[in-house]
């Protein structure tokens, strides 16, 4: 074969080929000392020094680097410099600028080294690139791409001749070298031209006529494909490397710092900032900073896409083979997924690489093999020619035959032999280079869609044309000439059988033949050689003889352990016998490759059990656990063949399992040792590649690691098999200060940021963990019973989570907790459908049925201990589904996973609230210590380091909230909680909700499983909502919502199915956060839907003021003022639905059918509005008061002083805790005094009221109030005008009631007709706008008919005159009754008003009801008789004083 020549441009249109040499272009120009010492220290360096090229430090700026490369351009430019070797120092130059100029490509330099822009190395095999032709090596050679090795200036240089400096902006097109190289070689040969002013072809003859010039267009059409190809994105690239050095920007995924998430605007890519380095970018500079992310990320694309063209061309070369092309691995070469590829092909922007692609496209469905573009084939499909051409010849050579073709005046060289010859045309295409009027007609432009119009005139064409055998692909044609070859050379079974086994395990039996056609080494097999020489057999390789050459090969291996070597022979001896099986090869030879891959196995085992075989020490940890961390299409890597062979061999090899299982216990203990910083990522997706295969899944479960009883709570994480996978999060220790750092200087965005990066790799974390357990789960019963147990496991170990004091060294973490629970509520995804089809299946019984779940000391919703456990020792019959299990493990991971952290996120805001106000407290005695410095120092460092714990705290914080506050977590909890509503609701009701409708009130006297649950199955789902609702309340659906209501209102409509009280409170405040206010949601979530829901209209109202009774007491050491915080959740909720005249009808309807329940809650009511009020005014008495004797403390003794501060802090802090709570109460009182009259009118509570309503007023605008004035009363949400309007609306809400009347008219203590006048005053002069003027004509009115029964009463009493004591219980008594044990006589009224409060004879305190006191009927007679005496005598008097005034 010809060698190629290169020749350099004469200046004759006549020049011989022969005597044109390589002119640089510089040889005749002058350089200086300078210029010279310049190229000198330029070239010593390496090409990859970009630094030490520019003479510039690491932290050199950008200015820097301009200035160098301005003055080192100039130094060594060949046009300027005609020193030797000036223009590889000017590429060296240019390279290192286009480098050091462009942020990205800096950054991947100084991180990684080398070149930024080389993705495959100077080792990658020849054609490796489809662009690979255009570009050459410093050595010579070709390299991976043009950017790797040829500068602008270069590229200029080459396509428009001369040099960067002169001819124009650009050089001339006239001037400069031209070079042509020809590969020689039949059937064709291969023509590329760079260069020069015209395009020239070897003439016919030495002395022949030059070519007619070529116009100015037909060059431009030659060279605007290489334009699209180099220059644009090289003009792009030099445009771009002056730019600014701007922000680092990432693209795959967010982490600490790069946590702010952007889109571009044209591609839609999402991108991540560091928020700080973007802190002052206004609008434009975000747009720029778009703009240039998008050429980042296509700059990315173009990468990855090249690295998949790389893949596929050495997956193709794979497949074709030594002799014979293997289909299986064609196949799948040739349906590769080049996503990036794809991703640039159907981009819509005009990007210049999508133009290179499309390029490609063109060029392969026309036909033309992007290779023609290059130089040559590739090296391999020349190694394959030459093997084929060698199999094809059975004669001896012949000499070499030339000759000139007829069309183009290219000399052809032939080959030797006729057979040889046809079996090179049969195997490659056809290649002229010719005149367009001479050569055959080319296909279609592939560039005429890109605009490009056919080149006109005389210029050379390149015609690859197929020469035989239409319809057949080349490579096909080429593997079926190889097999006719084959056959037609009567290869034996014996030779066929030593090529394969050389070729799949890589050993010769000649010590000289130390490398394949491939370039691939061989291992010399000594000892097998001397074997068969002494036997005296053929010097080749078998079956026979195989295991004894793989046992020396591995051994021998130095670089590489045994199994790394027996690994890559599998990979092979599985795509030998892959395309034997396929094309149904001959019995014997399949047995071959049968033999070859069981022996291959074998030995794989023995190296992974047994490595001291090999000379090699046995590990601690296993073998495959390398393997198994890189990818399975790795040689190294263990690929599904190698995993279902090794799984079959089970039964037959005991080793092979636990060897498997070993290698899975180890990636669980080097997991353990790991954070979500560290490669996790490798591990877990070996486990999931594993428990893809049923039969080790099973094995797995087995393992002794998987499942341990006696495991503790804190050592699941780290000791059973799945607990390092699961304990992987992002709230693992150090994990959250890196994510959160410097908390407290952290905007609101950052953190939102940091968070919602945080929620995206949890999420993936947490989609691989739902993968490997739902393949443990569907893969074998024994395998789903083990996981189920573990999980069992997990949640019953950690009921500490749930204690009032957690110590975190006894239970497992909260990430870890976490990941399960949101596990298995997607477990239960399936069977949670809309129409609640399969809610039958969750059956209560497999409580009864030794559940896995723990419930034995968990408190039970309505049932004591030992009635609890009399109940659940009566096993029931039956089996339990999987459903029920996994119900009820999700219920109880989220009592102690989600839930459990809640509380603790709760606690910790509680915690660091009381650690900063404690740290500020302790810096004020900093000045004790100013003297001292060392324990100054001491006292700094203390503070420090207190501080440094609030930070990780803070840090933990956000961390959890940005766990908790994930949205999609968040809603697939809710979804599994509407399931648990739903069942609890058919449990309580025994319906068939929610087909059917609940009917309330349910029977109090019903019985069922509902009352023998444990708390948490209620208490779950009130948590999980309670979150929610103050958190994220936009997440919860319609749907759920109408269930969220009725399960409330009929647990507090129905309170006594629940014996916890704060359990129902917790239903008190959904409904409170659900009527909250928010955007666009004037009445909350709920509130719209309580305005029109049948149950909620109809039930809503009692539901709340029966809870408002029972909430009086709770038994807790904390319920007097617990009461108060439930009290202000149940005024919102009415306050919210008051609008609603149904409410308010239903409510009047019931007041009178059910009066001692509507008695009990006004009484309660009133007890409240007098406490509250008195409570808040006298707290206002008490800060004016201390207020004024402060005014001037210096008269005043430091003690004393520090006292009255004290108390003047502590009355002002309880003035703001009642006061809120005293408006709403007095709020509360005048809308229900307005709608229930008659019940705030009743004997036993009238007169309670009349006293309250007059004492208040009186401290409102009486002689003392003045003593209610303080300083800035807002602070305190006091103000006591729209308090006073309250008031006097309740009065005059009742003013028709004549009972009322008497009974203010009866308060002997406070009722002074001066207030009134005094109020009216008020709202005329100071207070206009809160009433009107026929309010107060009314309040004038009631006023005087206040004074009128006042007198009338007085009156009355005096004619009764001196009444007996037995007749009198603080007034006289209209109605005696005899309390039952205390034998005490009190009147009704009285007696019933105290027990509304306290149900205990007040004298004995036995227990007492109103239906046990004795009517006193004889006292009531001699009362009755006393008054009529009385009343007698008054006429009798009037009637004389009648008759003597007559």
């Amino acid at each position: 074969m010809p060698a190629a020549t290169a020749s350099g441009a004469d200046a004759t249109p006549n020049g011989n080929a022969k005597s044109r040499d390589h002119n640089q272009g510089n040889q005749d120009k002058k350089y200086t000392v300078e210029q010279k010492a310049a190229v000198i220290r330029v070239r010593r360096c390496s090409a990859t020094a970009f630094y030490e090229i520019l003479g510039l430090e690491k932290s050199c700026s950008d200015a820097q680097i301009k200035k160098a490369y301005r003055k080192l351009s100039l130094l060594t430019h060949p046009d300027k410099n005609g020193y030797d070797g000036a223009d590889e120092a000017f590429k060296l130059v240019s390279r290192a600028f286009q480098v050091l100029s462009d942020a990205e490509k800096k950054q991947k330099y100084d991180r990684f080294g080398g070149d930024p822009d080389n993705r495959f190395g100077p080792g990658s095999a020849p054609s490796a690139s489809p662009f690979s032709g255009f570009a050459r090596s410093p050595s010579g050679g070709r390299g991976p791409m043009f950017e790797d090795e040829i500068s602008p200036e270069e590229l200029f240089n080459r396509f428009f001749g001369g040099g960067g400096m002169g001819g124009g902006p650009f050089g001339g097109f006239d001037t400069g070298p031209q070079f042509v190289f020809n590969m020689g070689g039949a059937p064709g040969f291969r023509v590329h031209q760079f260069g020069g002013g015209r395009p020239r072809r070897r003439p016919r003859e030495a002395n022949g006529n030059g070519e007619a010039p070529q116009s100015a267009s037909s060059v431009l059409s030659n060279l605007l494909p290489l334009l699209i190809l180099f220059v644009l994105p090289l003009l792009s690239s030099i445009f771009s490397s002056s730019a600014p050095k701007g922000p680092s920007i990432r693209f795959d995924t967010p982490e600490p710092p790069y946590v702010m998430h952007r889109t571009t605007p044209r591609l839609h890519v999402d991108y991540f900032l560091n928020p700080v380095e973007v802190e002052d970018y206004s609008n434009r500079n975000f747009r720029d900073l778009d703009r240039k992310a998008e050429n980042s990320y296509v700059t990315n694309l173009q990468y990855d896409c090249q690295l998949e063209m790389r893949t596929r061309n050495r997956m193709i070369e794979n497949a074709q083979g030594w002799f014979f092309q293997d289909v299986d691995k064609m196949r799948e070469a040739r349906s590769y997924e080049m996503r990036s590829c794809r991703r640039i092909f159907k981009s819509e922007k005009k990007i210049a690489f999508g133009n290179v692609c499309l390029i490609i496209e063109l060029l392969l469905q026309a036909g033309l093999p992007f290779a023609s573009m290059a130089d040559s084939v590739s090296e391999a499909d020349k190694i394959r020619n030459k093997r084929l051409a060698k199999l094809g010849s059975q004669t001896s050579s012949t000499s070499s035959q030339h000759g000139e073709g007829k069309s183009d005046g290219v000399s052809a060289a032939h080959s030797s032999s006729t057979s040889g010859q046809e079996l090179k045309e049969r195997t490659s295409p056809k290649l002229n280079v010719s005149n367009s009027a001479a050569s055959s007609k080319l296909p279609d432009n592939p560039f005429a869609q890109l605009g490009v119009k056919e080149p006109s005139g005389d210029v050379p064409r390149i015609n690859i044309t197929p020469t035989a055998e239409p319809g057949i692909l080349p490579k096909k044609r080429a593997l079926s000439d190889q097999r006719r070859s084959s056959s037609r050379t009567g290869e034996t079974l014996e030779e066929w059988e030593d090529k394969v086994l050389r070729g799949m395990f890589r050993v010769t039996l000649d010590s000289s033949a130390r490398s394949d056609g491939h370039g691939h080494h061989l291992g010399f097999v000594k000892g097998v050689r001397a074997d068969l020489e002494e036997q005296g057999q053929p010097i080749r390789l078998s079956t026979a003889i195989l295991d004894q050459a793989i046992l020396e090969a591995a051994s021998n291996i130095s670089k590489v352990t045994a199994l790394d070597y027996l690994l890559a022979c599998w990979k092979r001896v599985t795509a030998q016998f892959k395309h034997s099986k396929s094309h149904k090869a001959e019995e014997s030879r399949l047995d071959v490759v049968k033999e070859a891959r069981r022996l291959c196995m074998s030995y794989c085992i023995f190296a992974i059990t047994m490595p001291e075989m090999f000379g090699r020490e046995p590990s601690e940890s296993s073998p495959l656990v390398p393997h198994l961390l890189v990818d399975s299409e790795d040689d190294r890597g263990i690929c599904h063949d190698f995993l279902t062979e090794a799984i079959s061999r089970f039964a037959e090899d005991d080793t092979v399992k636990p060897a498997l299982v070993s290698a899975v216990e180890d990636l669980s203990r080097q997991l353990a040792k790991m954070t979500m910083n560290d490669d996790y990522k490798s591990y877990v997706l070996a486990l999931r590649r594993l428990v893809r295969y049923p039969p080790l899944v099973k094995a797995i479960a087995q393992s002794s690691l998987f499942l341990s009883p006696s495991t503790s709570a804190s050592d699941l994480e780290a000791t059973t098999l799945l607990g390092p996978f699961f304990a992987i999060s992002p709230l693992q220790a150090d994990i959250t200060s890196q994510y959160f750092s410097s908390p407290k200087t952290r905007d609101r965005t950052f953190i939102t940021n940091s968070q919602q990066s945080l929620r995206m790799s949890l999420t993936t974390h947490q989609q691989d963990l739902l993968d490997i357990v739902n393949h443990m789960i569907k893969s074998d019963k024994s395998a789903r019973d083990q996981m189920l147990d573990w999980f069992a496991l997990c949640v019953n170990k950690n009921h500490k989570r749930r204690a009032m004091q957690v110590d975190k060294k006894l239970v497992s973490s909260d990430g870890f907790m976490i990941n399960i629970t949101v596990c298995l509520d997607q477990l239960c995804e399936p069977f949670m459908d809309a129409q609640f089809s399969k809610i039958d299946r969750i059956d209560f019984e497999y409580l009864r049925r030794k559940p896995r779940i723990d419930i034995k000391d968990e408190t039970k919703l309505n049932m004591d201990q030992r009635t609890a456990e009399k109940f659940y020792g009566q096993a029931a019959e039956g089996t339990n589904h999987f459903i029920s299990e996994v119900f009820f493990l999700t219920l109880a991971a989220h009592h102690y996973g989600t839930e459990a952290t809640n509380q603790t996120l709760s606690q910790l805001e509680k915690d660091l609230k009381r650690m900063e106000k404690h740290i500020e407290e302790i810096e004020l005695d900093r000045h004790k210590w100013i003297d001292n410095q060392a324990q100054l120092r001491m006292f700094d460092n203390a503070i420090k380091k207190y501080k440094d714990q609030i930070d990780k705290g803070i840090s933990y914080k956000y961390a959890v909230q940005g766990v908790l506050l994930d949205e999609q977590m968040q809603a697939r909890s809710l979804q599994f909680m509407r399931y648990v509503i739903v069942w609890l609701l058919r449990l309580v009701s025994q319906s068939n909700f929610p087909k059917q409708p609940i009917q309330l009130p349910l029977d109090p006297d019903q019985t069922n499983f509902f009352n023998a649950l444990p708390e948490y199955f209620l208490e779950d789902v009130v948590g999980a909502y309670r979150f929610v609702m103050r958190n994220m309340p936009w997440t919860i659906s319609s749907t759920q919502s109408d269930e969220l209501i009725i399960m409330c209102i009929t647990f507090l409509r129905n309170s006594e199915k629940i014996k916890n009280p704060y359990l129902k409170s917790g239903l008190v405040t959904i409904l409170f956060a659900g009527t909250w206010p928010g955007p666009n949601r004037p009445k909350g979530v709920l509130g719209d839907l309580l305005m029109g829901l049948p149950i909620a209209t109809k039930h809503l109202l009692h539901a709340l003021m029966k809870f408002y009774i029972e909430v009086e007491n709770t038994g807790a050491h904390t319920q007097f003022y617990d009461k108060f915080n439930i009290r202000y959740e149940i005024f919102q909720i009415i306050k919210c639905i008051w609008d609603n005249r149904i409410y308010r009808e239903n409510l009047d309807r019931e007041s009178k059918a059910n009066v001692d329940f509507f008695v009990r809650f006004v009484n309660l009511l009133l007890n409240d509005v007098t406490f509250v009020l008195d409570e808040s005014l006298t707290a206002f008495q008490q800060i004016h008061n201390l207020s004024q004797e402060l005014q001037n403390p210096q008269h005043i003794e430091q003690a004393v002083r520090q006292e009255k501060e004290e108390a003047l802090a502590a009355a002002k802090g309880k003035a703001k805790s009642y006061m809120q709570l005293t408006n709403e109460t007095v709020a509360m009182l005048k809308l229900f005094t307005e709608a229930l009259a008659d019940a705030f009118t009743m004997p036993e509570i009238v007169q309670r009221l009349a006293d309250m309503l007059d004492y208040n007023l009186d401290a409102l605008v009486g002689s003392k109030s003045s003593e209610l004035k303080v300083e800035n009363p807002q602070e305190y949400d006091f103000q006591p005008r729209v308090l006073l309007a309250d008031i006097l609306d309740v009065y005059l809400n009742l003013r028709n009631k004549e009972n009322f009347i008497l009974a203010v008219a009866r308060d002997g203590r406070s009722y002074k007709p001066a207030n009134f006048q005094k109020a009216t005053t008020i709202f005329r002069t100071k207070a206009a706008e809160l009433k009107s003027p026929q309010e107060l004509q009314a309040w004038t009115a009631l006023g005087e008919k206040f004074q009128k029964a006042k007198e009338a009463d007085d009156q009355a009493e005096e004619d009764l005159g001196e009444v007996p004591d037995e007749f009198l219980v603080y007034t006289l008594m209209t109605d005696p009754v005899i309390l039952p044990t205390s034998k005490t006589t009190m009147d009704r009224s009285t007696i019933r008003s105290h027990l509304l409060s306290d149900p205990n004879d007040p004298f004995n305190r036995s227990p007492l009801k109103i239906e046990d006191v004795i009517p006193d009927t004889e006292l009531k007679a001699q009362i009755e008789a006393f008054k009529a005496e009385k009343r007698g005598a008054k006429i009798a008097q009037a009637n004389i004083m009648d008759t003597s005034a007559g």
